[in-house]
């Protein structure tokens, strides 16, 4: 009975949360409301002097007002620009491409409805957490993939699609720092630890791989907290899905031997792919190689074109579906297909547009780089597991406002890597903890290019849905994996267990 007390108490205050969320205007009115806030912010704090000094640059960083002539040119001038260089848009709508063709051609529902009839539930439901957490590996794909296949894959097993579409964005950015294979947030971090540690001990030397022991043993951990939370209270909460507000109808049906065929040459198809990469990949000078480091994970083509990567790894098998099961017949199904994935986009390319303008203008403020140095001044002061738990604190409150990882560690290393060398701490601990406040409120900052899309994603299957129903069914999973990761940060520290190759907690 006392489980069950706290389980309401729980869906009434998530509730509450979604009530009020989706009270607030429509995401785009909100970036134009921000928009004038940091505008008038900017003024405001312009005309007062503040300033700070970017330990990154030893220079002294003033806020700067928007209303001047000259930044008022520039936001008629860049406007465009701003949209069209947003981080996220062409790998979305790459990809999307390929899904797009992937999906409309029939092939994912085939696919996955095979998948569905030989696999036990739990085990699909185990699948798709680790596969998000792993994807983050890749970058920006795991994000963007994730969301739509999962909510597909939860629809097809007779679950809520949206409790699929929130798994499917947790898993790779509240799972961020954790992973089994060293991928580019390894090398991204390493690149601004290693000047940071050189401010106060030039010999000391420190690797990419420095946190690769933590971040290997925190994976299967993370994973059975999403599944624990999935299970415990995102599918009792949404319930039974009612596809009443969905736009396009999903209804059962009994699939051809041309289908079933067809699916199979689509999955040899993929494994192909799949094949070609691993060609071009493993071999010491393989294309898809670092040519001067030989390098798979830093400033490799595969790395830097994996947007084009997955999308032809969709594409393909989609393709070859379409015209096995005679879905696409000729040149204007194929194309029909592909624009049709694009007109799905259309909410997100708006809400991009507005989205761009104000992280420029917020760049171009200096009010990101203020608030990010101010906030760490708060905890120079403080010391052992409370200066840990505070860091994390810290880390993850100015994620919710600064979503770029490499910026908010430009700023925060030459800080606090000197600083906890001072306390005896290595460097490597010192960027774990960084790791884990810049992960944990992921699900949760509306400064993540990849949050209109998961909205666009939720909306499809409920159209009634808004930014609370994104952020009350995240938010258990934050709370839950920076608990549980904050402790376990502890725990390894008490312990003085080593977080990576030559990378102690402790310098001495």
């Amino acid at each position: 009975m006392k489980d069950q007390k706290k389980r309401s108490a729980v869906d009434r205050f998530l509730s509450w949360i979604e009530r009020v969320g989706n009270k607030t205007p429509n995401p785009v009115m909100i970036f134009i409301l921000l928009i004038g806030v940091i505008i008038f912010a900017s003024w405001v704090f312009s005309l007062l002097g503040v300033s700070s000094v970017n330990p990154a640059t030893n220079e002294v960083v003033q806020v700067e007002s928007l209303l001047t002539k000259s930044n008022l040119i520039r936001i008629i001038e860049e406007a465009i620009t701003n949209f069209t260089a947003f981080p996220a848009l062409g790998l979305v709508l790459t990809v999307m491409l390929g899904i797009g063709l992937a999906e409309r051609s029939g092939y994912f529902e085939v696919m996955l409805t095979s998948v569905v009839e030989k696999a036990p539930k739990n085990l699909v439901l185990w699948v798709i957490i680790l596969v998000g957490v792993l994807g983050n590996v890749a970058g920006d794909a795991a994000p963007i993939v994730m969301p739509p296949l999962a909510a597909i894959i939860f629809l097809k097993m007779g679950y809520h699609p949206i409790a699929g579409a929130i798994v499917g964005y947790v898993a790779p950015l509240g799972g961020f720092a954790a992973n089994l294979i060293p991928g580019m947030s390894d090398a991204l971090v390493f690149a601004f630890t290693e000047p940071a540690a050189a401010l106060v001990d030039p010999s000391l030397q420190v690797n990419v791989l420095m946190n690769y022991y933590f971040i290997a043993f925190s994976t299967p951990i993370l994973v059975m907290v999403i599944y624990w939370i999935l299970k415990k209270y995102t599918l009792p909460r949404l319930g039974t899905y009612n596809p009443e507000d969905r736009e396009e109808q999903v209804e059962a049906k009994e699939y051809t031997e041309q289908e079933r065929a067809a699916v199979k040459w689509g999955n040899w198809s993929a494994l192909l792919v799949l094949l070609v990469l691993l060609l071009l990949t493993i071999p010491e000078n393989g294309l898809l190689r670092n040519q001067e480091t030989g390098s798979i994970v830093n400033d490799s083509p595969l790395m830097n074109g994996i947007g084009i990567i997955m999308t032809i790894f969709f594409f393909v098998p989609g393709l070859v579906y379409g015209i096995k099961a005679g879905t696409i017949k000729n040149s204007h199904d194929f194309a029909f297909m592909m624009t049709k994935s694009m007109q799905s986009m259309g909410s997100f390319i708006v809400i991009v547009f507005f989205a761009s303008q104000m992280m420029a203008y917020f760049n171009w403020s200096n009010l990101g780089t203020v608030l990010a140095v101010e906030g760490a001044g708060l905890l120079q002061n403080a010391s052992g597991p409370v200066l840990i738990i505070g860091f994390i604190l810290l880390t993850a409150f100015i994620n919710m406002f600064i979503g770029s990882a490499s910026s908010k560690w430009a700023i925060l290393a030459p800080i606090f890597i000197p600083m906890f060398m001072l306390l005896d701490f290595h460097p490597a601990f010192t960027q774990m903890a960084y790791r884990i406040g810049d992960s944990i409120t992921n699900p949760l900052s509306p400064m993540m290019p990849y949050m209109p899309l998961l909205l666009a994603v939720v909306q499809r299957y409920d159209k009634k849905s808004g930014i609370g129903t994104l952020m009350a069914n995240a938010l258990p999973y934050s709370v839950a994996i920076g608990i549980i990761w904050t402790v376990l940060f502890i725990v390894w520290y008490l312990i003085g267990l080593p977080l990576g190759p030559n990378s102690p907690v402790f310098l001495s």
